[in-house]
Parts: structure tokens; C-alpha cells; sequence
């Protein structure tokens, strides 16, 4: 069993999805590993990882339009310290995922046809964010 480790550094433009599907293979391609389990997860509680649709951006705009609507921005939260933007940006990472799975075969990622890997930024500001890529196979 080997294991390889990367941190992937993503620098999104404020609240959009950013694409990191291509660097994932890239780093699926440099462990070698053939069979296994590549293991995302984004060390961060205003943003979150999502594997959705990548042929239609009009489904990402959706999400984003579904998203502003379940968990408004506003001046009702107790949490603000950094802005009307902050606690939304909290509650909409809690109800998605800072990690995922995806199983490697053939030295690539087992996607579907239609699915990519996004980082999904809440807040209003660009921001550095770190996803750390740990694969595990043979």
C-alpha cells in the first residue's frame, strides 16, 4: 500500500464554484497509484467541496441562487465578526462537505461523465483556500 499526500492551493474569486477537477488528476497522475482512494479535504468553515455538474454552468449558478435563498445574508445572526457574509457563509458549509471520496482505478479518478470537483467559496472575497489531496491504493 503506498500513499501520497498534496496540499492544493486555490485561490477562488469571491462567492463562486472554482473548478479543480484538472489539479486533482494532476495529483492523481503524480502518486503513481494505479487502484485506491483519493481522499479531498478543504481546511476551511466558510467554503466547501462539491462534486457536481461540469457540463452546464447554468446548474451552478442554480445551486448559487438556491444557496442565497436558503441561507440569507442579513443582519439577523449573532456571528458577524467579519461581516454580514460570515455566519451565511458558515451555515451553508455545515449543511454541504469540507471532504469527499472519490476511488482511483486505472491511475484515474472513478467521475462520472458529468461530475467535476468543486471548491464552493461563501464569502463575498476572494480567498487562499488549502485542499489537502491523500491518496491511498497500490
Amino acid at each position: 500500500m503506498q500513499q501520497f499526500q498534496q496540499v492544493l492551493r486555490v485561490q477562488t474569486p469571491g462567492k463562486s464554484l472554482s473548478n479543480v477537477t484538472e489539479q486533482l488528476r494532476m495529483a492523481v497522475k503524480n502518486a503513481g497509484i494505479k487502484t485506491g482512494l483519493c481522499h479531498l479535504f478543504l481546511r476551511h468553515t466558510s467554503a466547501s467541496l462539491v462534486i457536481q455538474e461540469n457540463a452546464d454552468p447554468d446548474v451552478l449558478r442554480d445551486l448559487e441562487n438556491c444557496f442565497a435563498k436558503l441561507v440569507p445574508e442579513g443582519d439577523y445572526y449573532i456571528h458577524d465578526d467579519e461581516g454580514p457574509d460570515d455566519m451565511p457563509a458558515h451555515i451553508r458549509t455545515a449543511l454541504t462537505h469540507t471532504s469527499e471520496q472519490i476511488p482511483i482505478s486505472n491511475g484515474r479518478l472513478v467521475l462520472g461523465t458529468w461530475q467535476g470537483v468543486y471548491i464552493w467559496e461563501h464569502r463575498d472575497r476572494s480567498h487562499s483556500r488549502e485542499l489537502v489531496v491523500h491518496i491511498t491504493g497500490e
